[in-house]
C-alpha cells in the first residue's frame, strides 16, 4: 500500500462552530475538507433527535464524549442543506461538517519539469515522496517546526566532481542553487580553489543534498538549508587518486564539515592496506566528529568498495522505486543502509520479500536533479543517472537534518546519528538486518521525529 505523503488526511472532531444563524449554503466552512455526509450535531435538552434525524435521513455513527452526536447522510439532501434545516430547528445548538485535517507535510511549490506546473516536483522526484522515497515532505515540516528548516546550520562537504557553484569564466552556477548555500571549497585536480564540476556528477549529487526548495523553479533537495562544501577530486571523466581523497577528507574535516559525502568508489579488488591515506583521514574525520557517508558500489559485487567499506562510514546501498536492490547495487556485511538510487530489480528470488515486490524485467525510474546538459552553461534535468552515487546524498543529508534539529543533542557523535538513522530506517527484504539492504531504507522523517523514541544503542552513543 503506497505511503500517502501529500495530503493524508485524519478525521477529526469540528475545528469551529458555525453561528447558528449563518446559511449554510453560503457558509465558507461547509466548503472545507470534511468527511462526505457526516455532520456533527449537538442538541439541547428534550429535542426531538429521533424524528428530525428521520425527517433528514441521518443516522448515528458515534456519540463523543462530550455529548455530540456524529451522523451520516443518506445522500436524499446536499449536506449543505441538511445543516442549514438542523441550524434552523429548535434545539440544535450547533451542526457543523465533520471537518478534516491533514498532517502538516510542507510541501513546496517546486514544478519539476518546466511544463509540469508548480508543486509537481513529486512525480518526479520518487525518491523523495514515494512509495520508497525518504519521506522528504513530513522531515521538511518538522524540521521547520524547530526553525532548522532544510538542516539550516550544517555543513556538508561533497568529495566529488566538483559543483556547478559560481559564475565564473567558462562555468556557471547552477540555477536552483543559492549561491549563500555554499562554503569555500577547493579544487584538488587542479589544486587552486575553484572546484567547478566539468562532468556533472558532483552537481547532481549536490542537487539531492541541497537545491533550493519552494522558490516555484526546478526539482527540491533533501537538506535544503545545508551549506555545501565542494571539494573537486574527480576530473572530468570522473577518475581520481587517493591522495586527493585523502587530502580533501582532512580539509573538509578541519574547516567545519559536519558531514561528508563520498559518491565514489574504488574497485572491489583494492583493500585497506592499499589506501593507508584515506583510512586515516576517515579516522580523523571521526575524531572530529564529522559524519562520513560513502556509496557502496556499483559493481554488483558481494562486497561493499572502499572508501565506504572502511570503518567509521556509513556505507549505503541503493534500491529501485520498487523497493528492491538495485540490479548494480553492491551487498554485503559491510552494508549500513539503503537509499533510492533507480534503475532496474536485482533477479533475487530467494526470498519472500524480493518474490513479492521486485521484477528485474522492468525498468525503473532514475534519479533527477539539475545538474548541466550540453556546455557548463546549460542546466537541465537528464535522464541516466541512477546509482549508489545517488544513494548516499540522500543518507548525508538526512545525516545534516538529524544534526541541525539537535535530535541526538548539539552536536552529536558520527555513531550516534548512524545509529539513529539505522534504527529508524524501513526495513526491506528478510526481517532485519541483511546484506543486500542493510538496516533497512533510510527514513528521514522518523530520523528526526520526536514522537520516535532513541534507542539505548543510539544513548549509548550519545554518551560516548
Amino acid at each position: 500500500m503506497p505511503i500517502r505523503l501529500l495530503r493524508l488526511l485524519v478525521t477529526a472532531a469540528a475545528l469551529a462552530l458555525a453561528a447558528p444563524a449563518a446559511a449554510a449554503a453560503g457558509d465558507p466552512l461547509t466548503r472545507a475538507a470534511h468527511a462526505p455526509g457526516e455532520v456533527l450535531v449537538n442538541y439541547a435538552p428534550g429535542a426531538d433527535r429521533a424524528g428530525l434525524q428521520r425527517a433528514l435521513g441521518l443516522r448515528g455513527v458515534e456519540t463523543l464524549p462530550a455529548g455530540t452526536r456524529r451522523l451520516r447522510s443518506d445522500g436524499r439532501l446536499p449536506l449543505a442543506e441538511v445543516i442549514r434545516r438542523l441550524r434552523a430547528a429548535p434545539g440544535v445548538e450547533y451542526a457543523v461538517p465533520n471537518y478534516r485535517a491533514h498532517v502538516s507535510d510542507f510541501m513546496p511549490n517546486d514544478p519539476g519539469f518546466p511544463d509540469r506546473g508548480l508543486g509537481r516536483w513529486h512525480e518526479i522526484q520518487w525518491n523523495f515522496a514515494g512509495e520508497f522515497g525518504v519521506r522528504a515532505p513530513r522531515a521538511w515540516e518538522l524540521a521547520r517546526a524547530v526553525k532548522a528548516d532544510g538542516g539550516r546550520g550544517v555543513v556538508v562537504a561533497v568529495l566529488d566532481t566538483g559543483v556547478a557553484y559560481a559564475n565564473r569564466g567558462r562555468f556557471r552556477r547552477a540555477p536552483d542553487f543559492h549561491w549563500r548555500r555554499f562554503a569555500r571549497g577547493y579544487d584538488f585536480v587542479d589544486e587552486d580553489p575553484y572546484p567547478n564540476d566539468e562532468n556533472g556528477h558532483g552537481t547532481h549529487v549536490a542537487g539531492t543534498i541541497a537545491q533550493r526548495t519552494n522558490n516555484a523553479y526546478g526539482l527540491t533537495g533533501l537538506a535544503y538549508g545545508v551549506k555545501i562544501m565542494p571539494l573537486r577530486v574527480l576530473d572530468a571523466q570522473g577518475a581520481g587518486d587517493a591522495s586527493a581523497i585523502a587530502r580533501a577528507i582532512r580539509y573538509a574535516a578541519r574547516r567545519g564539515a559536519h558531514v561528508i559525502n563520498m559518491s565514489l568508489e574504488f574497485d572491489v579488488g583494492v583493500r585497506a592496506a592499499q589506501i593507508p591515506d584515506i583510512v586515516a583521514a576517515i579516522r580523523y574525520a571521526y575524531r572530529k566528529r564529522v559524519v562520513v557517508v560513502g556509496a557502496s558500489g556499483n559493481a554488483g559485487n558481494r562486497a561493499v568498495a572502499y572508501p565506504a567499506r572502511a570503518p567509521h562510514v556509513i556505507s549505503v546501498g541503493a534500491i529501485t522505486a520498487h523497493g528492491c536492490q538495485a540490479e548494480y547495487s553492491n551487498s554485503g556485511p559491510g552494508l549500513d543502509v539503503v537509499a533510492p538510487g533507480g534503475g532496474t530489480d536485482a533477479a533475487n528470488r530467494d526470498n519472500p520479500w524480493d518474490l513479492a515486490h521486485c521484477d528485474p524485467t522492468v525498468p525503473g525510474p532514475d534519479i533527477y536533479q539539475q545538474t548541466f546538459t550540453t556546455s557548463y552553461r546549460r542546466f537541465g534535468f537528464p535522464s541516466g543517472f541512477q546509482g549508489t552515487s545517488m544513494a548516499a546524498p540522500h543518507v548525508s543529508a538526512a545525516a545534516a537534518l538529524v544534526i541541525a534539529t539537535r535530535r541526538l543533542g548539539s552536536r552529536p557523535s558520527p555513531r550516534a546519528v548512524e545509529t539513529r538513522l539505522e534504527d529508524t530506517a524501513r526495513d526491506l527484504g528478510p526481517a532485519g538486518y541483511d546484506t543486500r539492504y542493510g538496516h533497512g531504507l533510510i527514513d528521514a522523517a522518523a530520523a528526526i521525529d520526536p514522537e520516535v523514541a532513541i534507542s539505548a544503542r543510539t544513548r549509548r552513543m550519545m554518551r560516548g
